[in-house]
């Protein structure tokens, strides 16, 4: 299941683990985007903790990824680090869905990128993993993001109040949600052809 590397010669786009190496890439696109990102980034709510640093986030998601709680990629465009894009809370049995988080380094953003990257995550989701579900929770202020999930064509299920810790807060974010037998073709197919079954 793990690990995996997704590609979509079309577009040049690269779904791949995370490696080690990429630290510095990493760092540089998270040093350039703070200030943007910022608003939509988790935090954890103790006080005094913090997030993880590069490898150990690396290794964490690498563990995870092997048990089939995750499915964590680095999104390269034209052979650069330029974001992540990870599947998250997989559950497995009766339930089979799965959460779609993304970022994206704003000097390739608005240029169809991360629809996309969420495509081919959300393909893999069903036809891989076999998954019947994934959904996607947004920030309602976050407009890029909103924008992706409306050119995918995700359903509005409207809101979880304090949702998630983001940014030092708790947040509401709305849910947005995609059912296997909604895109047969495949979500990057229905994406690219407007053949939807929405």
């Amino acid at each position: 299941m793990w690990p995996v590397i997704l590609t979509d010669r079309q577009s040049d786009i690269v779904l791949r683990p995370l490696r080690r190496r990429d630290e510095e890439a990493w760092r540089e696109v998270r040093r350039f985007n703070r200030d943007w990102l910022r608003p939509w980034d988790a935090t954890l709510p103790a006080p005094g903790q913090e997030l993880p640093g590069f490898r150990t986030m690396v290794r964490m998601q690498d563990k995870q990824a092997k048990r089939g709680q995750t499915v964590p990629f680095a999104i390269e465009v034209d052979g650069n680090f330029r974001g992540q894009i990870t599947v998250s809370g997989l559950s497995w049995g009766s339930i089979l869905s799965g959460q779609i988080g993304y970022w994206i380094d704003s000097r390739v953003a608005g240029r169809g990128i991360t629809p996309v990257a969420v495509a081919m995550a959300a393909d893999h989701c069903f036809f891989a993993l076999e998954l019947h579900r994934i959904e996607i929770n947004i920030r309602p202020e976050n407009t890029a993001s909103l924008r992706v999930v409306e050119k995918l064509g995700l359903r509005d299920e409207g809101l979880r109040e304090k949702y998630m810790h983001i940014d030092g807060q708790w947040c509401d974010h709305r849910t947005f949600a995609l059912l296997a037998e909604e895109v047969p073709q495949g979500l990057l197919a229905a994406y690219r052809h407007g053949t939807g079954g929405w």
